[in-house]
């Protein structure tokens, strides 16, 4: 077992509850976009929908599990991996591929499909994904998808019928305070992400660089792996955007508070999920930005 493996970024009851209620947020913010309209779209749209859908929820798990392979990194990074491609899209995706000049709609309608049953697909996409990776024997993994299950429902499914249904009833009132919301849940998720980082740095000095390279590589090929899978399939490049931001960008929030609910902060897969949830910020905004100063070809 190497050193990271033994690692924990260990939080009490109160600490813990605090950020079990900071996703909630983030995940009430999320929710401000969503429409039950928005579900209509895959009758007006199936192949992109069904598209887009395979490549995150299918070959995203499919390349990480190679990447382990390839890099072979320690257990809990490893781990973090899978839990990260087991994890619905994140809150600014769809703001990316507006940016991007790419099809906002599909973006919305996956993160949409895929956030709502994340209470179901995250467990179980995690707990059938990891069997297929070595994992170091002294690591506790046998966390049954109904315990997630109940946090997923308590953290996800009710903050986004709250935001729902604000969106739906008071739609005014949500027009007002969307902007606000989503500033705030963007500076409490960063500030959440670096100071776990900074907490636990000095004892992950030495994975730092080798967290980084994994990280740029792992969500590079997502984000190209989705774009190529998508004008494979003879779809649209605005919807090939759409498809590559939302394959690159994933829910970390949540992977963060699974691990620490979990895992017990296990040092890999923490610093795993808090660098990526930096970094394809930063990924996410510089390709969208390139694509923002373009208009996509017609076909």
């Amino acid at each position: 077992m190497q050193d990271i493996d033994l690692q924990q970024f260990e939080f009490g009851t109160g600490q813990l509850f605090l950020l079990n209620m900071c996703l909630a947020f983030l995940m009430f913010a999320v929710a401000l976009d969503i429409k039950v309209s928005d579900f209509k779209r895959v009758l007006e749209q199936p192949k992109a929908a069904i598209v887009g859908l395979t490549s995150q929820l299918l070959l995203l798990p499919l390349l990480s599990i190679a990447m382990v392979y390839v890099f072979a990194p320690a257990s809990s990074i490893a781990l973090g991996m899978m839990l990260i491609a087991a994890c619905p899209g994140g809150n600014v995706s769809n703001y990316a591929v507006h940016l991007s000049k790419g099809n906002t709609a599909l973006s919305i309608l996956m993160t949409s499909i895929t956030t709502v049953f994340a209470i179901v697909l995250t467990p179980l996409s995690f707990s059938i994904w990891t069997r297929c990776i070595p994992v170091d024997s002294n690591i506790e993994i046998s966390v049954a998808p109904s315990q997630m299950f109940q946090t997923i429902f308590l953290l996800i499914f009710l903050p986004l019928a709250l935001g729902m249904l604000s969106n739906h009833f008071l739609p005014k009132f949500t027009a007002k305070i969307n902007r606000a919301v989503k500033a705030l849940s963007m500076i409490i998720f960063v500030s959440f992400a670096v100071v776990a980082i900074y907490l636990k740095f000095d004892d992950l000095r030495n994975y730092v660089h080798w967290v980084f390279v994994i990280v740029l590589v792992h969500n590079a090929l997502a984000l190209m792996m989705g774009y190529w899978f998508a004008r494979a399939n003879k779809l649209p490049e605005y919807s090939a955007r759409a498809i590559s931001i939302e394959t690159g960008i994933q829910n970390t929030g949540l992977a963060l508070i699974l691990i620490f609910n979990f895992f017990n902060g296990l040092g890999g897969m923490a610093i795993i999920a808090a660098w990526w949830g930096i970094w394809h910020l930063i990924s996410g905004f510089l390709l969208a930005t390139y694509w923002g100063k373009r208009a996509p070809q017609p076909n």
